[in-house]
């Protein structure tokens, strides 16, 4: 049979094709991907491709276009996993698992926070923010500060009552 009257839509044509360049064409993809089940997939997709346009196929061909509809597939996945790649990098940072109801609440507790600090006797503030914030020591604030250590224990005491009455425990 001449080769230009042969026709890859014919069961036994194609299973010369598939059998002729499966291998070649596993070993093409799995040089790219180094996973031969990716790779495995990738040859079976582009021999359906193959088959489903089996009228279009010119046999003098099949080998060229084989191994340019396996590339196509592989670059559509790798394209596709940068795609999701990226996505999962951009929102994993951003989302929260809370609630909107819980995110205004939280900002309203924020808010609330800051005024109360910001109400607070410059004294009390002070070591307040000292303390709680850059998470110092009595002692060390009263060293930084030049009072007493009774001195840093009341005005931090003073700030925690106000605190309480304002907005609840902390």
């Amino acid at each position: 049979m001449a080769e230009k009257s042969k026709n890859v839509c014919e069961e036994d044509v194609f299973n010369h094709v598939f059998n002729t360049y499966i291998k070649d064409v596993r070993r093409f993809i799995y040089s790219k991907t180094r996973d031969l089940e990716l790779a495995e997939d990738i040859v079976q997709d582009a021999f359906v491709k193959i088959w489903e346009n089996c009228e279009t196929v010119i046999f003098a061909k099949v080998k060229n276009f084989l191994f340019t509809i396996a590339n196509n597939l592989f670059l559509n996945i790798t394209k596709h996993n940068k795609v999701k790649h990226n996505y999962i990098q951009n929102n994993t940072n951003t989302s929260t698992n809370q609630s909107p109801e819980f995110l205004l609440l939280e900002e309203e507790f924020l808010h609330k926070l800051e005024q109360t600090i910001a109400s607070l006797p410059e004294t009390q503030r002070e070591v307040f923010l000292l303390s709680r914030i850059e998470k110092m020591k009595y002692k060390d604030i009263a060293t930084q500060l030049g009072i007493s250590l009774k001195a840093v224990e009341k005005r931090m005491h003073k700030a925690l009552i106000i605190m309480r009455e304002e907005i609840g425990d902390i």
